[in-house]
């Protein structure tokens, strides 16, 4: 199958099907940070910075899908090499790169050189129609020991939107998370990221 290219549209990569690299958060954050994306981090790093000891194996992030900050996200994702993952990703067309492609989307799901990122856009599907900015206004910071402050959804939000996935490691998640002390903001022990494998 051949897909039309338009002018000025740059031609995805395939994807090999070897396992993605291994995630590198902290790689991710400060080049969101540096072009100065507009975004709350979600799924498992949002979970573990509640104190909730689990595995992830990628970035969850839920991005302003204002026309701005699309074309920062997209040159912060040109520079981390991302590309649509999946079993013949390369015949959607799809360029994570171009904010036009950003903004008729919902979520994309990447691998990049800093492992897979996940790219959350609509809020219908991801909040169940909560405004990007209202999850913003109640998201709280950590800030990492090189300056880099990562956004993290608050404790409500992150359960509402476990909730709406539904998935067993989303119901784990639920239960560790109503376990965490009223009040408690997002950390890590020793001011890091933590931990992914």
């Amino acid at each position: 199958m051949r897909l039309p290219w338009r002018r000025g549209h740059r031609r995805p990569r395939p994807v090999p099907h070897a396992a993605p690299p291994p995630s590198d958060p902290r790689r991710v954050f400060q080049t969101l940070a540096t072009h100065g994306v507009r975004y709350v981090t979600i799924g498992g790093i949002a979970v573990q910075s509640y104190g909730h000891a689990r595995t992830t194996l990628d970035v969850d992030v839920f991005a302003a899908a204002d026309e701005d900050n699309l074309k920062r996200l997209a040159r912060a994702l040109r520079d981390l090499d991302a590309r649509l993952y999946g079993v013949d990703a390369e015949l959607l067309g799809i360029d994570p790169t171009d904010p036009r492609h950003l903004a008729t989307g919902a979520n994309f799901t990447l691998v990049s050189n800093a492992g897979r990122v996940d790219v959350f856009i609509d809020s219908q599907y991801l909040t169940g129609g909560t405004p990007w900015e209202e999850v913003n206004n109640r998201s709280v910071i950590i800030d990492l020991p090189d300056g880099t402050a990562i956004p993290v959804a608050g404790l409500d939000d992150l359960i509402q939107m476990k909730r709406l996935a539904g998935r067993p490691r989303d119901l784990d998640d639920i239960a560790a998370l109503t376990d965490v002390p009223p009040g408690r903001s997002p950390s890590s022990d020793d001011g890091d990221l933590p931990s992914t494998p």
